[in-house]
């Protein structure tokens, strides 16, 4: 089967998880089917964040992205190797005119492949890793059955990100399928803070905190 063939190579390639599905409404021509990658972030880094990011967490979220844009690489020579197209989605990438979204949403992508859900943070909730992970897409003609889409709730009633972020940014409305980001999640704001605050921690360093605070990772 060569779905397990495909996420055998990712696997030992270090990536925590693989999921696959088939996406009608991307921009990738009769490149439908994705397949997205989880990468699970270190716990130790991450608890070490208080209220603001450290260099070490800027430093890792910087080396993870450079880790999951490679294996989308590698994951396109391997499919193109078998006789298919490919087309990546880079980890953390800005399409100009959206400065706040990229070619595809990674977190619908690894949704609809059965890997987890949406929080009302709008970050991706992995049904094993939880918040703390990274995510890549890649988009193919190669046919790839999946799981289908993750339907269990994960974010419950507790509001611990929204009183964390410094930004007020998570506006606490929970994440339902259809429900653009805007609704739930002021992304400006969460940039703007993060630019005027932590510049001196490097340019473009991320918060993390709502991702420390989940309680789901202790799941």
């Amino acid at each position: 089967m060569f779905e397990q063939e495909l996420k055998d190579f990712l696997l030992s390639k270090g990536v925590s998880d693989v999921g696959f599905s088939y996406i009608d409404n991307s921009d990738t021509g009769e490149l439908k089917y994705a397949v997205s990658i989880v990468v699970r972030l270190s716990d130790a880094i991450i608890n070490e964040i208080g209220d603001e990011p450290t260099p070490t967490y800027f430093n890792h979220y910087r080396s993870v992205n450079a880790f999951i844009d490679r294996m989308l690489l590698e994951t396109g020579l391997f499919l193109q190797s078998k006789g298919y197209n490919y087309i990546t989605v880079a980890a953390s990438q800005s399409m100009p005119g959206t400065p706040f979204n990229g070619r595809y949403s990674h977190k619908e992508a690894a949704h609809k492949a059965g890997l987890g859900g949406i929080g009302k943070n709008s970050l991706f909730i992995h049904k094993s890793y939880g918040t703390r992970v990274r995510l890549g897409t890649i988009f193919t003609d190669c046919p790839l059955e999946g799981d289908g889409e993750f339907t269990e709730n994960l974010c419950t009633n507790c509001d611990r990100c929204v009183n964390a972020c410094p930004s007020g940014a998570i506006l606490g409305k929970p994440y339902e399928n259809g429900v653009k980001r805007e609704e739930i999640f002021a992304a400006e704001a969460c940039s703007q803070y993060m630019k005027k605050q932590f510049q001196h921690i490097g340019r473009g360093a991320v918060c993390g905190i709502c991702m420390k605070v989940c309680p789901y990772n202790k799941k």
